[in-house]
Formats: structure tokens, sequence, C-alpha cells
């Protein structure tokens, strides 16, 4: 039963602070609170996180928000920086280790060595996924193996969500839900359980595995002991793309979103079956609803979108401020014929090649500044076509549309470039933290606070929407120039 007040907190742990926003069923403002935590950096490569510290600030920003709300909120849901890997005490609650975080690299040479001994295609299969340390499950190996945590009963393992999760319901619940699960090598994707192959192959004990519950439904009530009011729904978890692709209220196969942020994810939901591994692309559970639904997803991950405008501001000093960057792109009716392939660290989904670096070329005695910003402009909606036609390829599933959020998204001439090179219409959001909104929603349809999908997208709101030229012949034309300077970058 939803009253004018009623309203689903949104607790958002990022890699470098923690939101929480509650979204308000009757679609009025949100009320937010954020506060940042530390970065740990113990050697080169490393990156780590004291949890303790990721729960405080949560804790502090859930009471921030709920002070000001009019009436209990009606449930929490939970989004998360995914792959980070927490190990914890469950007899006292107490972390063993400093949290891995996704970006840590310090696993690499054991998935080197785990592919010279043949293990990627049973990887690639049960998973979705490529041996990466990106990835949760040789994370937890090294915590076991390396990082002096003991392997006993009393060890519980899991990430991000699951620890926020065991924190709220005072040690009563040790869950995760499949989004989460999916990203750790540890999870048939297909079989949705914890997979035993994988888990002797990383000497990972499944004892200490959260367990799997769908994306949205119950998991548990907040305890009196975390200085909350007692008793609230703990109703929804998904990592934080799925949960933007959630947010973004993606229900349908071929819808799609990406957030331009300082590198890029695309996610298309490909339906309730899983596609077989494809080159380039990883599959991954977007959701399981409480009746047992799930959809799938490819996704396209692209390292350098935003940061190569950073890059203009504070490499080449051509812009002062990011903001300048749109107008300076615009100020020019084309680049001239520059192409910035921003292939700062390798260049990601499709190709997968960690030895490309940045390119530019076509540079005349012309180009000025304008010519250099607008190609990387353009850069970012070329890099989002060839994600976007490698998933449609591999999955025989035709784009519907792509919804954006992000930074760069507020260039209307990106996105138009972005319809125009994909052929398909682009849809920018008023609201564009669509993180926030899609753990939101999982926990607000699992508490009836939305009653189905389709209230969800009722309350998905339309900024601006970008129709592709019906002509398609020049937009090839462009892209066929940047695959010869992708190549180039390649080298």
């Amino acid at each position: 039963m939803t009253t004018d007040n009623t309203c689903v907190l949104a607790l958002d742990a990022g890699t470098t602070g923690v939101r929480t926003r509650a979204v308000f069923a009757d679609g009025r403002a949100p009320i937010a609170s954020y506060q940042e935590f530390p970065q740990y950096f113990p050697e080169p490569g490393w990156v780590e996180h004291d949890a303790l510290e990721i729960w405080h600030a949560a804790q502090q920003t859930l009471r921030d928000v709920v002070a000001q709300l009019p009436q209990l909120p009606a449930a929490i849901g939970i989004t998360n920086q995914r792959e980070t890997a927490v190990a914890w005490s469950r007899s006292t609650g107490l972390p063993l280790h400093r949290a891995i975080v996704w970006q840590d690299r310090r696993t690499a040479p054991r998935c080197d060595q785990l592919t010279e001994q043949g293990a990627l295609a049973l990887v690639r299969e049960r998973t979705g996924l490529v041996l990466d340390p990106y990835f949760s499950g040789t994370k937890f190996e090294w915590l076991l193996h390396e990082g002096g945590v003991p392997n006993d009963d009393d060890l519980a393992l899991g990430t991000i969500d699951s620890w926020l999760l065991w924190n709220l319901t005072g040690g009563a619940v040790h869950a995760t839900d499949p989004s989460n699960a999916s990203r750790t090598m540890l999870f048939d994707i297909r079989e949705l359980a914890w997979d035993r192959d994988l888990c002797d192959l990383l000497h990972v004990p499944m004892s200490a595995l959260p367990q799997v519950m769908p994306s949205s439904g119950r998991f548990g009530l907040t305890s009196e002991h975390v200085g909350l009011p007692a008793g609230i729904p703990v109703s929804g978890i998904a990592g934080d793309q799925q949960s933007a692709l959630f947010g973004q209220a993606c229900f349908t196969p071929g819808m799609a979103k990406n957030t331009y942020g300082t590198g890029s994810f695309v996610l298309l939901n490909v339906g309730a079956t899983c596609p077989e591994p494809t080159e380039g692309m990883l599959t991954t559970v977007a959701w399981t609803l409480a009746d047992g639904t799930t959809a799938y997803a490819l996704e396209g991950a692209i390292f350098v979108t935003g940061a190569a405008v950073q890059w203009l501001r504070d490499g080449l000093q051509i812009i002062s401020t990011s903001a300048e960057i749109g107008p300076l792109a615009e100020s020019v009716d084309d680049t001239g014929g520059v192409y910035v392939v921003p292939a700062f660290t390798g260049l990601g989904s499709p190709w997968w090649d960690p030895y490309a670096r940045g390119t530019i070329v076509g540079i005349t005695r012309g180009t000025g500044r304008a010519h250099i910003a607008r190609a990387v402009v353009e850069s970012i909606a070329y890099l989002v076509r060839d994600a976007v036609n490698a998933m449609t390829a591999a999955s025989a599933t035709p784009l519907h549309d792509l919804r954006v959020d992000g930074g760069a998204s507020v260039m209307d001439m990106l996105l138009q470039m972005q319809a125009d090179q994909l052929g398909v219409t682009v849809r920018r959001p008023v609201d564009q933290e669509t993180t926030a909104l899609g753990a939101a929603f999982l926990a607000g349809l699992a508490e009836g606070v939305w009653p189905s999908l389709q209230a969800i997208t009722d309350q998905w709101q339309l900024d601006a929407e970008f129709a592709p030229a019906a002509d398609r012949t020049f937009a090839d034309a462009l892209h066929e120039q940047w695959l010869r300077a992708v190549e180039r970058s390649r080298g």
C-alpha cells in the first residue's frame, strides 16, 4: 500500500564514496546524502578499501536521509561497485583483510598461469567472463593463500553488497544476488549457482560464499543494532551497471543503456536465454526477479571516454574546464579529417588489446584545437558503435534504442552523432542517477511500491531524444575512416 510519502532508499556504494538516495513513488525530488571514503595503494597496481570505512559511510548517509523523511522508507535497495572482494569473520563481524578493489591487478600473474593451464575455456563457458584480475575469484584466492585470511568455519567471503547486507541485518543474512555473483568468476550463469569446479580451481570454499537470492525480493530486515530503525526490509540488490540498466527501464530484449563516465559501460538486454560466450564481450546476469525470471545482458567495456576530455583539459590544456568541450567541438562543422583514438590504456570491447596506444591521425596545417576537441567527442560515439555492433552481431538481438546517462550525455551534439552512428533513437532521461534508481526500483518492486515493471517504465521520464538520420551513407563513411585509425593505434 503506497501513500503520497512512500519512498524507497537506494544505498549506492561506489568506488570512492557511498550515496544514499530516497526515491519517492510519486516522482518528487529525491533526498540524498554522500560521503567519500579513503583509497589505499599499498603497492604499484594494488588498490584496497577498508570495508569498515565503507560500512560507516553507509550508516552515516542512511541516517542523514532517514532523518529527513516524512515517514519510514518502505524498503532499502543496495547497488555497489562490482568485483571488489571482502573477507570477514562471522563471529566478530570484522574484516580479516582490507577489501581488494576491482581495479587491483595483483592477481594478473595467477590469471596468466590459469590461461596457460587451459582454464580459459571453462571460465568462458560457465561464467561468461574472461580470465582477468578484474573479477573477484582470484582475489578471494589471494586473500586465503597470500593474505593470511584463515580458511575455517568462521569465514565469510563476499562482494560489497554482501558485506553491507550482513551489517544492515546485524549478521543475520549472508547473501548476494545473481548480478553480483556473475562477476566473481565462480558462478555458473546458466545454472544460477556457485560452480564446484571453479571453486575447486581457485581453492575457494563454497561454504564461505553468500547465498544467491533474487535481485528483487526480500533479503532480510534491518537490525536494531545498526543505528537505523529496525525492521526495514532490504529487498533489492544489483551490481552498479546492471542496476543502471534496470533504472533506465530497459526491460525488453534489444533495449540498451550506456553510461558515459570516465570510461563507458554499454549493457544490452538479450532476454531470458543466456547467449553463448562471445569474443570481446562479457556475458552477465542482468537481474533475477522474485518470480524467478532472469534477464541476461551483454556488456561492453570502453576504457576511455570522459578520460579523453580530461586529457584535453589537463594534458593538452586546450580547454580549462570539461564543460568547454561541447561548445568548442560545435564551433567547427567537422574534424577536418582528424581522428583521435583515445587508447591511453589499450582498447577494451570489442578488441581487448592492451598494447594499443593513443593515436591522432589526419592532422594538417589547418588543424586547430576545435578540430581536436570535436575528434575526441566523435571518438566516443565511434567506440560505443563498435561495442554495440559486436553485441548485436553476437546475440542476434537488434538494438531497439539506447538510453544514456553520465557526464558526457549533456552534449546534444554527441547524442545526435551517436544516434546517426547506431541508426537508432538515443534517449536521455530527466533523472541521471540511474544506478540508484535501479536499486530503488528493484527493492520497491519486491515490496509493492511499484506494482509492475510497467509502473516503473511509467515513472521513467524523458529529457530529450535524438533520432538518427534516414541516410546512413555519411555516418558509415566516417566510421570506415575511424576503423582505419583504430588499426593504426594497434600498430
